[in-house]
Protein backbone atom coordinates (compact mmCIF):
# COMPACT_ATOMS: atom_id res chain seq x y z
CA UNK A 1 0.00 0.00 0.00
CA UNK A 2 1.16 3.60 -0.43
CA UNK A 3 1.36 5.89 2.58
CA UNK A 4 3.53 8.41 1.59
CA UNK A 5 4.73 10.47 -1.63
CA UNK A 6 7.83 12.50 -1.31
CA UNK A 7 8.36 14.89 -4.80
CA UNK A 8 12.18 14.36 -5.97
CA UNK A 9 12.89 17.98 -7.22
CA UNK A 10 16.08 18.90 -9.08
CA UNK A 11 18.87 21.60 -7.60
CA UNK A 12 21.61 23.38 -9.40
CA UNK A 13 23.15 25.23 -6.87
CA UNK A 14 23.26 23.02 -3.07
CA UNK A 15 23.85 25.96 -1.16
CA UNK A 16 21.25 27.96 -3.03
CA UNK A 17 18.78 25.43 -2.66
CA UNK A 18 18.95 24.62 1.36
CA UNK A 19 19.09 28.39 2.42
CA UNK A 20 16.19 29.14 0.16
CA UNK A 21 14.03 26.16 1.46
CA UNK A 22 15.54 26.95 4.99
CA UNK A 23 13.72 30.15 4.72
CA UNK A 24 10.49 28.13 4.18
CA UNK A 25 10.88 26.67 7.71
CA UNK A 26 12.66 23.34 6.31
CA UNK A 27 15.72 21.75 7.82
CA UNK A 28 18.34 19.73 6.00
CA UNK A 29 17.73 16.36 7.10
CA UNK A 30 20.05 14.78 4.99
CA UNK A 31 23.09 16.08 2.59
CA UNK A 32 24.33 12.91 0.43
CA UNK A 33 26.41 15.13 -2.02
CA UNK A 34 24.16 14.96 -5.03
CA UNK A 35 21.05 14.12 -3.07
CA UNK A 36 19.39 16.25 -0.32
CA UNK A 37 16.34 15.65 1.94
CA UNK A 38 14.83 18.75 3.93
CA UNK A 39 12.30 18.34 6.06
CA UNK A 40 9.23 20.44 7.48
CA UNK A 41 6.87 18.72 10.21
CA UNK A 42 5.16 16.36 7.89
CA UNK A 43 6.59 17.04 4.65
CA UNK A 44 9.79 15.64 3.04
CA UNK A 45 10.93 16.84 -0.22
CA UNK A 46 14.40 15.25 -1.57
CA UNK A 47 16.42 17.03 -4.13
CA UNK A 48 18.94 15.82 -6.83
CA UNK A 49 21.55 17.52 -8.75
CA UNK A 50 20.53 18.46 -12.17
CA UNK A 51 23.55 21.19 -13.36
CA UNK A 52 22.17 21.42 -16.81
CA UNK A 53 18.47 22.76 -15.62
CA UNK A 54 17.46 25.77 -16.98
CA UNK A 55 15.79 27.47 -14.58
CA UNK A 56 13.90 29.51 -16.77
CA UNK A 57 12.90 26.24 -18.64
CA UNK A 58 11.79 24.34 -16.04
CA UNK A 59 8.63 21.99 -15.73
CA UNK A 60 8.74 21.35 -12.30
CA UNK A 61 5.83 22.20 -9.62
CA UNK A 62 4.64 20.90 -6.58
CA UNK A 63 1.57 21.82 -4.67
CA UNK A 64 1.90 21.99 -1.13
CA UNK A 65 -1.60 22.02 1.23
CA UNK A 66 -1.08 23.76 4.25
CA UNK A 67 -3.52 22.95 7.59
CA UNK A 68 -3.98 27.03 8.78
CA UNK A 69 -2.87 30.38 8.72
CA UNK A 70 -1.95 30.51 4.82
CA UNK A 71 -2.04 34.55 4.98
CA UNK A 72 0.55 34.46 7.94
CA UNK A 73 2.76 32.13 5.70
CA UNK A 74 2.52 34.46 2.76
CA UNK A 75 3.27 37.64 4.72
CA UNK A 76 6.27 36.04 6.60
CA UNK A 77 7.66 34.78 2.92
CA UNK A 78 7.31 38.70 1.72
CA UNK A 79 9.18 39.63 4.53
CA UNK A 80 11.65 37.55 4.27
CA UNK A 81 12.25 38.78 0.47
CA UNK A 82 11.15 35.64 -1.09
CA UNK A 83 9.80 36.83 -4.56
CA UNK A 84 5.80 36.04 -4.85
CA UNK A 85 4.94 34.51 -8.41
CA UNK A 86 3.21 37.77 -10.48
CA UNK A 87 0.47 35.06 -11.68
CA UNK A 88 0.28 33.55 -7.91
CA UNK A 89 -0.69 36.12 -5.07
CA UNK A 90 -2.56 34.95 -2.73
CA UNK A 91 -6.35 34.42 -3.60
CA UNK A 92 -9.23 32.74 -2.89
CA UNK A 93 -10.21 30.02 -6.10
CA UNK A 94 -13.16 28.20 -7.15
CA UNK A 95 -11.97 25.01 -5.62
CA UNK A 96 -12.55 26.20 -2.18
CA UNK A 97 -8.70 26.69 -1.88
CA UNK A 98 -7.02 29.95 -0.86
CA UNK A 99 -3.39 29.90 -2.41
CA UNK A 100 -0.40 31.41 -3.53
CA UNK A 101 2.71 30.94 -5.61
CA UNK A 102 6.61 31.35 -5.44
CA UNK A 103 9.34 30.14 -7.50
CA UNK A 104 12.12 28.40 -6.21
CA UNK A 105 16.16 28.94 -6.99
CA UNK A 106 16.06 26.20 -9.71
CA UNK A 107 12.75 26.79 -11.31
CA UNK A 108 10.55 24.85 -9.47
CA UNK A 109 6.61 26.68 -9.06
CA UNK A 110 5.62 25.88 -5.60
CA UNK A 111 1.66 26.75 -4.89
CA UNK A 112 1.01 26.29 -1.50
CA UNK A 113 -3.40 25.90 -0.74
CA UNK A 114 -5.55 26.19 2.55
CA UNK A 115 -9.03 24.75 2.33
CA UNK A 116 -11.57 27.62 3.03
Amino acid sequence: MIVTIIPKLPFIDKRETIDFYQKLGFHLDADYGEYLILNFEQTELHFFSYQDLDPKKSNFMIYLRVNAEIELFYNTLIEKEIAIHPNGTLEKKPWNQIEFSIIDPNGTLLTFGQFI
